[in-house]
């Protein structure tokens, strides 16, 4: 049994397609199906069920998966001290975001990393606070960031920035002509909203249940599982949304979405980490550019 086996197995379990796990890992569909093959056979044991094109994981094949994963996440943990040994000119720090912060908040700072640390791969995968949180869990990341509030005894979490958040509509929404609007009132209307797991999604239930409401008590219009299909849908005139500014800054700045008066309080970003892992000298070095960040960020509110 090799790693190489192992990943492509992990692969094809997580897709449940062999040609999709073949394009992600950029192999054939022959040698990804002769690896699954070699496992099966040469412990004669049957991983899949093929019904058709199809493939599902048998008995024996969800409970190979949590081996695998636990053996890929230990040799990551080895290929990661072998990568401090080189002193940051190679290795590789992977992280999963959720989509606000994946697609407005991190790429800059990516972008900053890569300059200083040119050798150290920063692979990024993109979803909600709950597969995020997943995949800190099953060793898929190193670093975690997400916007939602996080119940985990076995994570570390650092609040590493904050997200200013607006309630928005289209311009000839109802809502447009009035000067205050309470949460109180948030049934008035219909909305658009992200999917559950969402960190958007939470924090406005958080802001309902102040006021004695949940989500039930609203007329959902849509429920989106992107910020860009929501925004687009609010922009249509769907409804209202609450949304992250750092997503709709360009459409409130153009008109195309206006802001409503209510008080939201901000939400944090949260950086995840598992306690249990190895926390690298990449990982380190990453938090240490958002330290420095921050430092420049209060020196120029100083200034000012």
């Amino acid at each position: 049994m090799t790693l190489e086996q192992l990943r492509i197995f992990v692969a094809v379990a997580e897709r449940e397609h062999v040609t999709r796990a073949a394009a992600d890992l950029n192999l054939t569909q022959s040698a990804t199906s002769a690896a699954i093959a070699a496992l099966e056979h040469r412990h004669a044991v049957k991983l899949f069920d093929r019904v058709g094109r199809r493939i599902a994981l048998t008995d024996a094949g969800r409970l190979f998966l949590q081996e695998a994963r636990a053996i890929l996440t230990r040799a990551a943990a080895g290929e990661q001290v072998l990568s401090d040994l080189a002193g940051l000119k190679r290795g590789r720090l992977s992280f999963a975001a959720s989509q606000t912060i994946g697609n407005y908040w991190l790429p800059q700072r990516l972008a900053a990393f890569r300059k200083r640390h040119p050798g150290v791969e920063t692979p990024l995968v993109i979803g909600n606070t709950e597969t995020v949180t997943a995949a800190i869990h099953d060793g898929l990341a190193d670093i975690g960031l997400v916007e939602g509030e996080i119940d985990d005894p076995h994570l570390t979490q650092e609040v590493v920035a904050k997200d200013a958040m607006s309630i928005v509509v289209a311009p000839e929404h109802p809502w447009s002509a009035r000067d205050v609007v309470t949460p109180e009132e948030f049934g008035e209307t219909s909305w658009v909203l992200r999917e559950p797991g969402s960190g958007t999604r939470q924090l406005l239930e958080t802001v309902l249940r102040r006021v004695g409401q949940t989500i039930a008590d609203l007329d959902i219009a849509l429920e989106l599982p992107a910020n860009e299909a929501v925004r687009a849908a609010v922009e249509a005139g769907a409804g209202a949304s609450l949304m992250s500014r750092l997503v709709v800054a360009t459409a409130l700045r153009s008109g195309v979405l206006l802001e409503i008066p209510v008080e939201i309080p901000p939400r944090r970003f949260l950086m995840l980490r598992h306690k249990e892992r190895y926390v690298g000298r990449a990982a380190q070095a990453f938090r240490a550019l958002l330290d420095l960040e921050t430092l420049a960020n209060a020196s120029e509110h100083s200034a000012s």
